[in-house]
């Protein structure tokens, strides 16, 4: 079996990069883009630029009375389905566009599976929709947003929605071809579109849950107990992050969509830390 590119930063250790992985070449974070998200959303309540209870039809053309609020869509409950209809098999995310998007909000009322607030269920087109939400309450693209409400605070360059081409590393196919990525940087931008660096995603991890530079972390994260984490895969990559209150944390990306395994190991390695500082 073909080693898996593999790259593992933590609190324990010395970053390391093997089987091919940089940490200093952007690769795709996938679903690690909505925390990211979800803290721009954050820092516009407390700036009072917009509630969190805010229903969704006050930013976007959405029939009203579907209930649906900005919190329910970052906290996965708005009762939307997991991915927007009619992807594509190859590039699914490659026709969602901004008006794909923007026919999606006029019917709204005909996708919920279940009514706004009372199950989980994840959803990346409700963090399509809250992307577009927050570029309507701004009038700023989610790129400006992302850079002053987050990237720019935290002194963090290398995250992008667009990193230069020379500059990305991919997952090797046949004959050690680079593959080339889904197109994620439409509508769906909000929910896992984004790039870094290893070393940057690492630091916002730091930045934002152990060193904590914006203030309390959104409560937006995924929580088990008293770790926050996040993870996120495409096709061809993923990515697990986590951090907890002692300030343990680890970031494991792998050139590889098994998200399973990714998880597996960042919560292995948060696990064999946590012990080791016990004993």
């Amino acid at each position: 079996m073909r080693p898996v590119p593999t790259c593992i930063l933590g609190s324990a250790d010395a970053p390391q990069a093997v089987d091919g992985h940089d940490l200093d070449r952007y690769v795709q974070i996938g679903s690690l883009t909505k925390p990211v998200t979800a803290t721009v959303l954050t820092r516009l309540a407390e700036a009072g630029k917009l509630q969190l209870d805010d229903p969704l039809d006050k930013f976007l053309p959405a029939p009203p009375g579907t209930g649906i609020t900005l919190r329910h869509l970052a906290a996965h409950t708005s009762g939307l389905p997991r991915l927007p209809p009619h992807l594509h098999r190859r590039d699914p995310y490659a026709p969602f566009d901004a008006q794909a998007l923007d026919t999606l909000v006029r019917r709204l009322d005909t996708l919920p599976t279940a009514a706004p607030g009372h199950a989980e269920e994840y959803s990346n087109l409700g963090y399509a929709l809250l992307g577009a939400a927050l570029v309507s309450a701004t009038g700023t693209s989610y790129e400006d947003l992302l850079a002053r409400q987050v990237l720019a605070p935290l002194g963090i360059t290398e995250i992008s929605a667009d990193p230069p081409p020379q500059r990305r590393l991919l997952r090797p196919g046949l004959f050690g071809r680079p593959v080339r990525p889904w197109t994620m940087n439409g509508a769906i931008l909000p929910a896992g579109g984004l790039w870094a660096t290893p070393r940057a995603a690492a630091r916002l991890t730091v930045a934002l849950l152990v060193e904590q530079e914006l203030g309390e972390p959104t409560p937006f994260w995924q929580t088990a107990g008293p770790l926050r984490w996040h993870n996120g895969a495409t096709r061809d990559a993923s990515v697990f992050t986590g951090a907890l209150p002692d300030g343990t944390w680890v970031l494991i990306h792998r050139l590889s969509g098994n998200a399973e395994q990714t998880d597996e190991l960042g919560i292995g390695l948060l696990t064999k830390i946590a012990e080791s500082k016990a004993s």
